[in-house]
């Protein structure tokens, strides 16, 4: 029996099981089963080659990477054109994308490059229409821009977030506060520092068994699900960002698009009539978290030009490795000073340590 008809017998017992307090464990053990055959299944036979990926992955260029993914035909190339200066085919039938498009988008001195993924089907997760290629270039992305048909967004929605979901891309979501690390000896040592209403010790010893884990520590700091502990016990999920982007909003009522434009992480756009394209660039912008820090060499005014771009949360050391990797080792570094919003005087003396702002100004001084 292949690894597609074993996925979809667990399923199926999946969908007979009634939910309850006596099947719980069952449960479990079947999620678990079914979470390691997805896995077997993207990364797929191992004699295949590269040359099946061919076309579809490109080089990553620009301070970051977001991926446009939607079915045929939503509007994705059309977007890619708009927002840089790569034209990408565009035409009124489905599939116009064969391959992977890129583009870059420059805005507030970033280059932020966008692919032009081509559009995906039902099944994708499984191989159809070469999805599972698609969306193996989409687990790289800093951003997933979900295109969808206003016309047709809910079912179009879950579909997606299905497909997408199989191959551990997790939307929206942040890691589970759990430590887990596999023991050579020892056995498994659980510890867990608030009370577990979803899942227990005897169902994590069960999914390790399943897994062939027989020493292990695992300390939970959240009331996690059976699902996110088999994340974590997998190690190779994908936590990425996502927008939800609504075209075609020219093509339904006035009421429909309100309603989508509220909910979360919804942006609703026209490219035929360009609509609300500035606002999702700045959405884009947001959700990509990055800042601006512009660098400032001694007796001289700032660089405003070129700053470096860094992600939310970055300290000085972060901006020193962007300049140079020596700029950060201890031996070289003396202090840094910096003007702008993380400062509490301007300038301000500091060391490594120090978070930054969007647009602050930075000037090293080396020993």
């Amino acid at each position: 029996m292949g690894i597609l008809e074993r996925i979809k017998e667990i399923e199926e017992e999946m969908a007979r099981t009634q939910k309850n307090k006596a099947t719980e464990y069952h449960l479990g053990l079947l999620k678990s089963r079914l979470a390691r055959l997805r896995s077997q299944l993207l990364e797929g036979p191992k004699g295949q080659g590269k040359s099946d990926e061919k076309g579809f992955e490109v080089v990553k260029y620009g301070d970051a990477r977001v991926a446009l993914i939607g079915f045929p035909s939503v509007g994705k190339s059309t977007l890619l054109s708009m927002l840089t200066k790569t034209k990408s085919e565009t035409a009124a039938y489905e599939f116009t994308t064969l391959t992977t498009i890129p583009g870059i988008l420059e805005y507030r001195d970033a280059k932020i490059q966008l692919l032009d993924l081509p559009g995906i089907i039902e099944g994708a997760s499984q191989g159809k229409g070469r999805g599972r290629q698609v969306i193996a270039v989409a687990r790289s992305a800093d951003l997933i821009l979900l295109m969808l048909d206003a016309t047709k967004a809910e079912e179009q929605r879950i579909l997606l977030e299905r497909e997408l979901e199989t191959v551990g891309i997790r939307l929206n979501k942040r890691p589970p506060n759990v430590y887990f690390a596999k023991k050579n000896t020892g056995g498994i040592l659980f510890t867990a520092t608030v009370p577990l209403t979803r899942m227990n010790e005897k169902m994590a010893y069960m999914i390790l068994h399943e897994y062939r884990i027989h020493n292990a520590e695992i300390l939970i700091r959240e009331d996690i699900t059976v699902d996110e502990f088999i994340d974590v016990v997998e190690g190779n999920r994908q936590y990425i960002r996502c927008l939800y982007v609504y075209n075609k909003i020219d093509s339904t009522t006035i009421e429909h698009v309100d309603r989508l434009a509220r909910m979360d992480n919804s942006v609703v756009v026209s490219c035929e009539l360009e609509l609300n394209l500035d606002y999702l660039v700045e959405k884009i912008w947001e959700y990509l978290q990055l800042i601006r820090v512009y660098t400032k060499r001694q007796g001289n005014p700032p660089d405003l030009k070129e700053p470096l771009i860094l992600r939310e949360d970055s300290t000085v050391e972060d901006a020193c490795k962007a300049i140079h990797r020596s700029l950060a080792d201890p031996t070289q570094f003396r202090y840094a000073l910096v003007w702008g919003r993380s400062a509490k005087h301007d300038p301000q003396r500091v060391g490594l340590t120090h978070p930054l702002l969007d647009e602050d100004v930075l000037q090293v001084v080396k020993k």
